[in-house]
């Protein structure tokens, strides 16, 4: 299933599917590490005693991003409930930070208590065992733990008309799901009230909630909700008290402003093109940046879906889709983004001169379907030539685009000419055609 809404700045990628349930978190490297399983982590508000997960059919909803950014305005309404919901979510751009920013709308005739819920099902390092979810007294967070991936959960809500805000969840819930039959936490927030378990290990998720007491009748309450990444429990605590220092509307406003002058770098002639085809173009442009790790990998497709019934992913960078990309990308002006793909294919390519099938975004190999023998035995590469070849072509689109000898260069020699040198022996000695690779187009 694709993925609707992609947030992410080359270490944090985040997905929303198409009713707006979280769905992937990767981390530190863009496909690579999934932390969740593509399961679904829930969002939720009670009020008035009744409760409801946000993608629930009930719910109308609006999923969009604000023009020329990479922040989401999502806009739900429960006329049963009499509430609106408008939420802005980023990831900053340089921190791993995912931020979530509520605005609540009572449409009751009366002020009312309104409770908002934030699940998450951990499957830290691609695995549920051994997981841990613990509350933080101090901090007032949840933190969830396994190795060296930490990932701490806070909030801040709106307390009184005066616009004074309150830092801390309101309550949490920590437990056991996908074993003896457990569901998870998740259930336990449908009456409203968590338990407050202050720890649990193994197969484990964890919901927190954020109180918004006594909203007045027609007005609108504001919450913010933030998760923060880090390799040890101090770095997600400092990532943690800047948001809380610079407050959290400051990550909205910052990440806002960089997406969109990194959309806007140059002055560009669309000439009778249509507003909704610029528009198109630029969030193009923005949803191709969320799939390109900060090593230089540009990844295929990142949502965990494929996972289930085929037991692998597309979250690999292929040179030949990487290449095609990355040829886009530098007619389009962004060769500080196509620089990083070409030194990736640099430092991967084999000592023979050709690329192989995939890579993972740490530039191990990615898994393959190619044998290293053909039907009768006898050696044979496993590559794609076209793999290759594309790099080359890609790279000198790049030289012609920029003209950046400084760059191309230190390539020519250790990427250009051996994979040209491989492409012109590798050939069938009587025809002279290229020798047999696989999936050619």
């Amino acid at each position: 299933m694709p993925r609707d809404l992609p947030l992410g700045n080359g270490k944090l990628l985040v997905n929303f599917d198409k009713s707006y349930n979280l769905r992937d978190i990767y981390w530190p490297h863009v496909g690579q590490e999934l932390h969740t399983n593509g399961d679904i982590s829930h969002t939720g508000v009670w009020v008035d005693g009744q409760f409801s997960w946000l993608d629930a059919p009930e719910w109308q909803r609006e999923m969009v991003y604000e023009p020329e950014t990479l922040v989401t305005r999502v806009t739900l309404s429960h006329p049963d409930l009499q509430l609106g919901l408008t939420f802005h979510d980023c990831v900053d751009f340089a921190r791993p930070i995912f931020l979530r920013r509520v605005e609540v709308v009572n449409r009751a005739d009366r002020p009312r208590e309104v409770r908002l819920f934030f699940h998450y099902d951990w499957h830290i390092w691609d695995a549920a065992d051994a997981n841990t979810v613990f509350y933080e007294p101090a901090l007032k967070a949840l933190v969830a733990y396994k190795q060296r991936a930490y990932f701490l959960m806070n909030g801040q809500v709106q307390v009184n008309a005066a616009e004074e805000m309150q830092v801390g969840i309101s309550s949490w819930a920590t437990g056991v799901k996908e074993f003896h039959g457990a569901e998870g936490t998740w259930r336990d927030a449908e009456d409203g009230e968590l338990s407050r378990n202050p720890i649990a290990q193994g197969s484990v998720d964890g919901t927190l909630a954020l109180y918004l007491p006594a909203v007045p009748a027609g007005a609108t309450a504001l919450a913010y909700h933030w998760l923060v990444a880090g390799f040890d429990l101090p770095e997600v605590v400092e990532h943690d008290r800047l948001v809380r220092e610079r407050g959290p509307e400051s990550v909205l406003t910052r990440t806002h402003n960089y997406w969109h002058s990194w959309v806007n770098k140059q002055d560009q002639n669309f000439a009778d093109l249509t507003p909704e085809l610029v528009d198109l173009y630029k969030r193009s442009l923005l949803i191709l940046r969320t799939q390109i790790d900060h090593g230089g990998a540009i990844i295929a497709a990142n949502d965990a879906d494929v996972e289930h019934f085929s037991n692998d992913s597309y979250s690999y960078m292929w040179p030949r889709d990487g290449a095609l990309v990355a040829n886009a990308l530098s007619h389009a002006g962004y060769s500080e983004v196509t620089d990083g793909f070409f030194n990736f294919c640099n430092a991967v390519l084999t000592e023979g001169g050709y690329l192989l099938h995939k890579y993972n975004p740490d530039h191990s190999w990615g898994s393959s379907w190619h044998p290293w023998v053909d039907g009768e035995g006898r050696p044979q590469l496993p590559i794609q030539e076209d793999e290759t070849a594309l790099v080359v072509y890609s790279l000198w689109q790049h030289y012609l685009r920029f003209s950046d000898i400084e760059f191309v260069a230190p390539h020519f020699h250790s990427l250009v000419v051996p994979a040209a040198d491989f492409m012109t022996t590798y050939r069938e000695e009587h025809t002279r055609l290229p020798a047999p690779s696989y999936d050619l187009p």
